[in-house]
């Protein structure tokens, strides 16, 4: 059973929802950040990366940091830039990238569905990535990013969502990088009790992205419980910002590695001790893996298809994802990358980046790139479902929800 609630949104004025509405904080550095907000005094990264607007040198974990974001956060009320809801209703967010559509349902979720194991993770999170976030939230008094959520489809759920979305939106534009974004209110009371009475049915859902906010989120949530200590179960900080996706939506695409030098190998050694658990075959330009346990690893400015052979894994979900498969037989052994986690060697680069950037890292470094084929939806779900952690960055979603088109307050 699946507990959602309606909640009071902070929303942008429509006319200003285009320039509020930022890409995730932890998709870009501070410099990048600053060159974005530069022209924008709208830009939720005002709130959510509040270091740019405080002096270059200064530490990102600063607490004069958060509680920049929370004055922030406040004049943007006071000035209208973002409007409460009179009420508590629910939301519906559609993203539009590429002519793929995904449509999920903006709410407030418990933290006790995620304490249960109700809502299932799929990651370890680290904890100074926790504690940034765990003051973001507790300082400002407020979830500023969505938890990207998914569940196994429910007819029921899909059918009403189209009914909703067939109506006029509230708010619809079209971001600088070419996704639409979407979002109609559903302030009607009995589809609202009726998508509640719905997810009580869903048996589960699982984190998709944003493991560190949702662990931050519930954290927060009981460090206001110890202090009330006689809470009701009512309060808001027993809940966070949510938006629930059907998994038949969604696309999970590659996520690659590059290691920056090759411990101590030349590259003809480093392709011999490949071969030994890999059938290795030169490429004729860039190559993307077109299937599982393929991969397309760029060396000394050429590219080759490696797959791994049949005795590199076990067959059981996790030890047969490809993260795994390259992790287990080629990172750690061959190139020493024993803890991918906080190996300064290693840089992840989305797949939206395509292979010219891997090239590009390739040959910046005089290092090695490897392009993977992506992970699926039901491995994640089957690998959560077992209790099983993923080797980490082992998912790419696009698009990427943008923060600052729902803001849910604790206070």
């Amino acid at each position: 059973m699946v507990m959602i609630r309606p909640f009071k949104a902070y929303r942008p004025r429509k006319d200003v929802a285009h320039k509020v509405a930022a890409l995730p904080y932890d998709v870009m550095d501070s410099d990048e950040a600053r060159e974005i907000v530069k022209d924008n005094m709208y830009s939720f990264l005002h709130i959510d990366k509040a270091e740019v607007d405080l002096p270059k040198t200064i530490d990102i974990y600063d607490r004069r940091v958060y509680e920049k974001a929370k004055e922030n956060l406040k004049s943007f009320i006071e000035n209208g830039i973002l409007i409460e809801d009179s009420k508590s209703i629910l939301y519906i967010y559609r993203l539009i990238m590429d002519r793929r559509v995904q449509t999920g349902i903006v709410a407030c979720s418990s933290i006790d569905d995620y304490l249960t194991n109700n809502i299932k993770k799929h990651e370890k999170t680290r904890e100074d990535k926790e504690l940034d976030r765990i003051n973001h939230v507790n300082i400002c008094g407020a979830h500023t990013g969505p938890i990207f959520l998914t569940y196994r489809d429910k007819e029921e759920i899909n059918k009403l969502v189209e009914e909703i979305t067939s109506e006029e939106p509230n708010v619809d534009f079209l971001a600088e990088d070419g996704v639409e974004h979407i979002v109609w209110c559903v302030s009607n009371k009995d589809r609202i009790n009726t998508l509640v009475s719905l997810f009580k049915e869903v048996p589960c859902t699982y984190i998709a992205d944003g493991h560190h906010r949702a662990a931050s989120a519930v954290k927060v949530g009981e460090l206001r419980r110890d202090l009330v200590r006689s809470y009701k179960g009512d309060e808001e900080f027993n809940y966070f910002l949510s938006v629930l996706f059907p998994s038949s939506d969604l696309k999970i695409m590659d996520y690659n590695r590059v290691v920056k030098d090759l411990n101590g190998l030349t590259a003809n050694e480093l392709l011999e001790k490949v071969k030994e658990k890999f059938d290795v075959e030169k490429a004729y330009g860039s190559f993307k893996p077109r299937e599982k346990h393929v991969f397309g690893m760029y060396l000394n400015k050429e590219w080759y298809k490696i797959r791994a052979k049949e005795d590199t894994f076990q067959d059981t979900v996790l030890e047969a994802l490809d993260v795994s498969i390259l992790q287990n037989n080629l990172l750690c052994p061959i190139l020493g990358i024993n803890d991918p986690r906080t190996d300064k060697r290693i840089d992840f680069v989305g797949g939206i980046r395509g292979l010219k950037e891997l090239e590009r890292l390739g040959d910046k470094y005089n290092g090695v790139a490897f392009a993977l084929y992506p992970t699926t939806i039901d491995e994640l779900m089957n690998i959560a479902d077992n209790g099983e952690v993923m080797p980490p960055k082992s998912t790419w979603f696009e698009p990427k929800l943008r923060s600052g088109l729902f803001i849910h307050k604790l206070d």
